[in-house]
């Protein structure tokens, strides 16, 4: 079965064409029903608020919350990790619907506005432990989010320290806590709880494949777990191997940063 890519806004394009790289077929998911033919899905980076406009004007939050909710392996990138959180500060005026899933507080957009945006070579060891290459990866920060707090039963893959310049943050009064200043020296870029994966910034904007083969292999993982019954009427997630040997030989249509 095609691994889904919500197709509202943002790098879509990016993500499928990411997917095309390790011989996986991405489809764009943009109605509810369409969730029905895959049981995977990256929720990619892009605008936020205008994502959650878009999904709200097209009905989309039920079943995305119940996809997720199924345990169908999701991953969120910026903006989509955004979704995923159950709680967010640092929102507009009036804030913004979350699909909810993971554990974790995260803040908006912690790094600034466009301007901030930066790359850095984040530490990973779990990705080189699965994936192979280096203990490094490039990571892509535009008007990124940051993950604040975790639950526990979340897995932390890379954090990144924080500046000495950066603006206060204060976390609002939740679940009986009182209104707080977030002191840590840094925050959480990565995070993995069960078959939700979510990244504060954009592999797919890079040639490193690494983090899409890692979601591949949670795809695969799942479906492995899944009852004979639930087997049955899954689908590989791989193209055919006439679709992976044309990749080869076909020019990428987007731009890829080494």
């Amino acid at each position: 079965m095609a691994v889904g890519v919500l197709a509202l806004q943002g790098s879509y394009n990016e993500h499928i064409a990411a997917l095309r790289r390790i011989g996986v077929k991405g489809v764009e998911i943009k109605k509810p029903e369409q969730l029905r033919g895959v049981d995977s899905l990256i929720i990619p980076g892009g605008e936020s608020t205008t994502m959650a406009k878009l999904a709200e004007l097209h009905n989309l939050f039920p079943a995305l919350r119940e996809f997720v909710g199924s345990g169908n392996p999701v991953w969120g990138t910026c903006a989509g990790l955004i979704f995923l959180a159950n709680k967010a500060v640092g929102q507009k005026t009036g804030g913004q619907e979350l699909v909810g899933g993971l554990d974790c507080t995260v803040h908006r957009n912690f790094f600034g506005s466009q301007l901030q945006s930066f790359e850095i070579e984040l530490v990973v060891p779990k990705l080189a432990e699965k994936e192979g290459g280096t203990n490094t990866c490039r990571g892509v920060f535009i008007r990124a989010p940051a993950i604040l707090e975790v639950g526990p039963n979340v897995e932390v893959i890379a954090d990144l320290p924080v500046s000495s310049d950066q603006p206060k943050v204060v976390l609002p009064a939740i679940d009986g806590q009182e209104e707080r200043e977030f002191t840590d020296d840094k925050v959480i870029v990565a995070i993995k709880q069960g078959n939700l994966l979510a990244t504060a910034f954009h592999p797919e904007l890079t040639s490193d494949s690494r983090w899409h083969r890692y979601f591949m292999a949670m795809v695969e993982e799942a479906k492995q777990e899944a009852t004979p019954s639930e087997a049955l009427v899954k689908y590989d997630v791989y193209a055919n191997d006439e679709d992976v040997n044309a990749i080869g030989k076909r020019h990428l249509d987007l731009p890829i940063f080494e």
